[in-house]
């Protein structure tokens, strides 16, 4: 009966509408790369070792827990308290475990058992009972307090010893960086507690589902005060995103806000960091071996070799997060580097005069300095470029100054270089160094390895190609192509009019290869200058590789970089580089930002099918059924009028005080808009999305009613219809009491389930007593079905019916 109130037409479009959301979850849910992150393991049993609090602490928070972790003979010594160590706190998330801290942990140990535990870190856990504070806020604060004591309670364990520490770091999964973070809006709470703070995949902006008050009002309270005391604020924080594996915490709500006056925040997405360049999902994140080996490198570099502490210094601290987390230039980590290098020695010097040259180094007996002339080079060229498959942390690459042929000393350029998953690569414009007279590259005595150098001059626009990506509505149909015909080793595809978050395309890089006998290697870096959301794809050659281009963060407005493909090619190839609008993904995108705000356009469709629903039986004594109602009704001129003129006048101040004092939420668009992510059409999509879930969740509720009143009718057979029925049942007032009870002894949410439950079964039996009635109606072969059920439409019982079961989809 719901189907045949459905014409074709609007079945049709239900249907096509259906496919759009499945390919744009299919997108969010399975679009993505696979899991290339390491399982970190232990090498000896771990042990949490449960930090004894005070009584009165304990008493207060009898839920939650301290832990120190441990593995082996560590665990063992360190039961007998006090602690020697350098103190980091884990915070779990929403549901978080205690032991995900585990993998960090046992990462730590390992590297200090390798330098003879000169120095090491202890690994605190808090113990959050699991709690799902994604769902609801109210526990937010008091686990925040919590983390104050625990932090005071650490560093009494360290009392005495002679490198005592005075603060301790904190890495937060989750909702435990926004913990951490709320930290500072304590009252009594002192910033020096905390001398670093790491987050993994935590929402900074907003809340993923602000599924109640708490939630917003703590996320409100939180980011103000950051914003408010930016200035005042120095403590260095580092917030790391899953990428798109990560669907449950989208990486743009884990930027931290860009201040100007606050620069000690970093914001990264997994993807972009030096020798991750995996996306991890939102628990990976946590045990991925590459991510947590970044982390504690990071860590060591950052201990002062005075105090045995992580350092107070922030420009240090800022300094070895970017050498781990934003460009690693293949050196360890050094506070004040050596600029000028000694190149003495019993060395050969061999100069170089083309402007392309190779050198494959194997079993090398003696060390070679290779000199690249640059007077006759700048009169051709703009940059040089050089490239080495030898990834280790010497210095390889120097310039000489001032000099003819050789020089005892030189520049060490080697900290401009960038490591990438299979060289180290350095990219120098010319005319930025007019002092520099020669290039040096450095090749090193080996014995059984093998590695190859590359260096080329070339000019700018032989290597910078511009390519601007297809239209929005091309729907994939059509595609813009370049040619790489030139034999360089380093292209710039600038990918113009991208900058959007709605758009979404697809790269396919093709490679044709003369023959050649080894294997070749080709490394395609997209890289977004307005945030670091970089990703690289290693491809073999020759080759047809498919890439994802779409955005976690919007270009800002006053930005005016282009994203860039970076292609590091070999010279033995030829490249064609095609890019064409993905449809799919760019659902995908819509659903990713924009699908938590789709029950509320569900349920606007609902309420306009119930407002249609009413003003028919208060007109007409009849009620229409709900699909019929559904599409009649649900239109979207009758709700985003309202929406932009209630938009605009919140920009006023007294409209926006007035809002404030009726408790009502603050208006998605507002939020959309001041994200960057609010765009045309968005709204109307959503409307759309929102009356196809509408539909088919009317469908799905009529049937699910149909079937139980079935085996209602199998299993009792029910009376006839009430002759007085009422919209409001006399046992209403004691079924409330009652509920109200439950809620205030209970929760809120069982009164909210039992309730539901009541009204699912009042429906049923109604529905059943409506199918024995129709069933005992004498047949009249004169009238057509049609009478018939007009005749039914017009009966009170099916009109409460239609009613009953649309409020029971509301709710």
């Amino acid at each position: 009966m719901f189907l045949h109130s459905v014409n074709l037409w609007n079945l049709a479009f239900y249907v096509f509408m259906v496919f759009m959301a499945t390919l744009g979850l299919w997108d969010v849910f399975f679009g993505f790369e696979e899991n290339k992150c390491s399982m970190s393991y232990m090498f000896e049993y771990p042990e949490y070792q449960k930090i004894e609090l005070p009584k009165k602490l304990a008493k207060r928070y009898p839920a939650y827990e301290l832990y120190l972790y441990g593995e082996g003979s560590y665990a063992e010594e360190h039961k007998i308290l006090p602690l020697t160590g350098i103190p980091v706190l884990f915070l779990p998330g929403n549901a978080g475990s205690y032991k995900q801290v585990r993998s960090i942990g046992s990462i730590a140990l390992r590297k200090a058992e390798d330098i003879d535990f000169k120095y090491h870190f202890d690994f605190f856990s808090v113990n959050f009972n699991e709690e799902l504070v994604a769902l609801y806020g109210g526990s937010l604060q008091k686990q925040t307090k919590f983390v104050h004591e625990c932090i005071k309670t650490i560093l009494k364990l360290y009392k005495g010893q002679e490198f005592a520490p005075k603060s301790v770091a904190i890495i937060g999964h989750s909702m435990g960086g926004l913990v951490a973070r709320a930290l500072l809006t304590l009252k009594n709470f002192k910033h020096d507690l905390i001398n670093l703070l790491i987050t993994q995949a935590t929402p900074h902006v907003a809340p993923v589902m602000p599924l109640d008050r708490f939630i917003t009002d703590f996320y409100t309270t939180v980011n103000n005060y950051w914003i408010l005391n930016a200035r005042h604020i120095n403590l260095t924080t580092l917030s790391v995103a899953g990428g798109f594996r990560d669907y449950q915490v989208r990486s743009g709500l884990t930027f931290l806000p860009k201040l100007s006056h606050h620069t000690s925040a970093l914001s990264v997405v997994s993807s972009a960091v030096p020798k991750t360049w995996v996306s991890t999902d939102h628990l990976s994140i946590v045990w991925c071996k590459q991510l947590q080996l970044t982390t504690v490198r990071a860590f060591f570099d950052l201990i002062d070799a005075d105090t045995k502490q992580i350092t107070q210094n922030s420009k240090k601290k800022l300094s070895v997060l970017t050498h781990h987390f934003i460009r690693h230039p293949s050196k360890h980590f050094e506070e004040n580097p050596a600029i000028i290098s000694d190149l003495t020695g019993t060395s050969m010097w061999v100069p170089v005069k083309v402007s392309k040259w190779t050198y494959v180094a194997y079993n090398e007996s003696e060390k070679i300095y290779f000199t690249f002339p640059l007077e006759n080079h700048r009169k051709i060229y703009t940059h040089v470029y050089c490239q080495s498959t030898m990834l280790d942390t010497n210095s390889w690459i120097f310039a000489c100054i001032n000099s003819t042929s050789m020089c005892q000393q030189g520049v060490d350029l080697s900290w401009k270089a960038e490591l990438l998953p299979t060289i180290k690569t350095l990219t120098l414009r010319l005319q930025d160094y007019p002092s520099l007279s020669h290039l040096v590259v450095y090749v090193p005595s080996v014995h059984g390895s093998k590695f190859v150098v590359d260096c080329e001059f070339f000019k700018k626009e032989t290597r910078s190609i511009q390519l601007p990506v297809t239209h929005l509505f091309s729907f994939g149909l059509s595609s813009r192509k370049v040619m790489l015909n030139t034999n360089g080793l380093y292209y710039n595809i600038e990918l113009l009019n991208f900058g959007q978050i709605y758009q979404a395309f697809k790269i396919n890089v093709v490679s044709k290869c003369s023959a050649v006998k080894e294997e070749i290697t080709s490394i395609y870096k997209l890289h977004i200058p307005w945030s670091y959301e970089d990703s690289l794809t290693v491809a073999q050659a020759p080759s047809s590789t498919e890439i994802s281009l779409k955005l976690h963060i919007a270009q800002p407005e006053n930005d005016s970089h282009v994203a860039l493909l970076k292609m590091y090619t070999s010279s033995d190839c030829r490249y064609e580089v095609t890019i064409k609008t993905s449809f799919s993904q760019i659902l995908g995108q819509v659903v990713r930002f924009h699908g938590g705000a789709l029950p509320a356009y569900v349920v606007s469709n609902m309420l306009l099918t119930y407002r249609g629903q009413l003003y028919s039986l208060f007109s007409t004594g009849c009620c229409l059924e709900y699909a019929t109602m559904l599409d009649k009704e649900a239109k979207p001129y009758k709700v985003d009028p309202f929406v932009i003129i209630i938009k605009f006048l919140l920009g006023y101040k007294w409209f926006n005080e007035l809002w404030d004092v009726l408790l009502l939420p603050e208006l998605d668009a507002v939020i959309l808009t001041s994200q960057s992510m609010c765009f045309p059409l968005i709204s109307l999509i959503l409307f759309l999305f929102g009356t196809c879930t509408a539909y088919w969740s009317g469908l799905l509720s009529s049937a699910s009613v149909r079937l139980l009143s079935s085996l209602w009718l199998a299993l009792k057979r029910p009376s006839e219809l009430p002759k007085d029925i009422k919209m409001i049942s006399p046992d209403l007032p004691f079924l409330t009491i009652v509920l109200i009870i439950v809620s205030w002894t209970t929760c809120g949410a069982l009164a909210i389930l039992l309730s539901y439950v009541y009204y699912v079964f009042k429906v049923v039996h109604l529905q059943a007593s409506l199918t024995t009635f129709k069933n005992s109606q004498p047949v009249n072969p004169k009238h057509s079905r049609r009478s018939e059920r007009i005749n039914l439409i017009k009966t009170p019982q099916y009109t409460i019916f239609v009613l009953s079961v649309t409020m029971l989809k509301i709710a």
